[in-house]
């Protein structure tokens, strides 16, 4: 049978429409109108002002720099997350410490941020930058790490490249720090095959990503440089892919978040096996459909759990492992752990595309069930309470 996979691109139908107008007045670089109108209609989406970029990586990178990050600062940053949110750390020179999860919702504790900076204050060793990662399409409880922030004045980057379409106490994710960076990767909520998008309230900020993200090439004929520059600019045509996906991401989320509910509900009878919390402070998109694992009351691992459902024709994951644990970053400063490491041991991803038939979640659904020898279901339900 065809193999499921975990996350895959869906596509609104708009989308070709706008591709195809790129082709026909070839503006197929990294100027054209799809990139103006992309960047606008971000904008009345997010509410801040926005620059379409290649990637969710190029943003974090740019939003560093911006946030005057260099050789021999120190940056605050989970250590449950994906490799691309602190390794722009060093390419600026800086690095990373990373901060461990709160169990209540897998994003950065505030109470170990508190520990961490009442600590750092005392030998006046305060971090450049402090990264927020909205994980899986959840929010971190803002509230709490920007009132600290703020005590320190230390400015906050969100790395929301999971949570395009998550809220905050009815605001959108990546707009409470000075930066917001999302991600537009082919596995993400919606997608421009490879992009991503830097927005903030400082208008020159924005400006200014968007002139380095062109190779920083000064204003006259000649090909002028006074400032280092990067080929970071998302191209008109992948630009046009992403105003297709915007206008559909608020039933992608709808349909993500109908996936989770579904296996939560369709597991319901099986000990041991638990989705990722709902936060009650906002909207959880459920990018990916998370789940932890007790093996003692299941009867098996998670690991052994990814071994029956690859054997089934099934893709899946362990959530991210932390970047303490990574060979990468095995000398770095970190605070706590533990919980990162326990949610990595426990955690599984499956498969959440917003595409994915009943046929096939079902499979999914009885493909977990058979690796714990419960009975298979006959069908999913048709109403999901979400």
């Amino acid at each position: 049978m065809k193999r499921i996979l975990l996350s895959v691109p869906h596509m609104g139908g708009s989308e070709e429409t706008h591709v195809r107008q790129a082709f026909a007045t070839n503006w197929l670089s990294t100027v054209g109108p799809n990139i103006t109108a992309f960047e606008r209609e971000f904008e009345n989406r997010i509410g801040l002002p926005a620059v379409a970029l290649s990637s969710g990586t190029a943003a974090i990178h740019l939003g560093l720099r911006l946030l005057g990050v260099g050789p021999g600062d120190e940056v605050f940053c989970p250590t449950l997350t994906f490799a691309a949110s602190c390794n722009p750390v060093r390419y600026l020179g800086a690095e990373p410490v990373f901060l461990d999860s709160d169990c209540a919702t897998w994003n950065l504790d505030p109470n170990i941020l508190e520990e961490a900076l009442r600590e750092r204050a005392s030998r006046n060793q305060l971090p450049r930058a402090i990264i927020v990662v909205h994980l899986y399409g959840q929010c971190a409880d803002m509230e709490p790490i920007l009132a600290l922030c703020g005590r320190y004045e230390i400015p906050v980057m969100e790395d929301a490249a999971e949570a395009l379409g998550a809220t905050y106490h009815d605001r959108p994710a990546g707009t409470f720090g000075r930066i917001g960076v999302f991600s537009f990767n082919g596995n993400k909520i919606i997608t421009t095959t490879g992009g991503g998008m830097l927005v903030s309230e400082n208008q020159v900020w924005v400006d200014k990503a968007r002139f380095w993200s062109q190779q920083a090439r000064d204003p006259g004929l000649a090909y002028e440089h006074s400032e280092i520059g990067y080929n970071y600019r998302m191209s008109n045509v992948l630009a046009g892919i992403g105003r297709g996906q915007l206008e559909v991401l608020d039933l992608r989320v709808q349909q993500r978040r109908a996936i989770a509910y579904r296996y939560r509900d369709a597991f319901a009878d099986l000990p041991g096996v638990s989705l990722m919390p709902q936060a009650a402070y906002g909207l959880h998109t459920n990018w990916l459909s998370c789940f932890l694992i007790e093996e003692a009351k299941l009867g098996r691992s998670r690991d052994q759990l990814i071994r029956a459902l690859d054997e089934a024709g099934v893709e899946s994951r362990p959530v991210w492992k932390p970047m303490h644990l990574q060979p990468l970053y095995a000398g770095c400063e970190r605070r706590g752990g533990d919980v990162a490491e326990d949610l990595f041991r426990r955690g599984i991803c499956l498969p959440s595309s917003s595409s994915l038939s009943a046929a096939d979640q079902l499979r999914v659904v009885n493909a977990v069930r058979a690796a714990v020898g419960m009975k298979e279901l006959d069908d999913l339900k048709n109403t999901v309470t979400v």
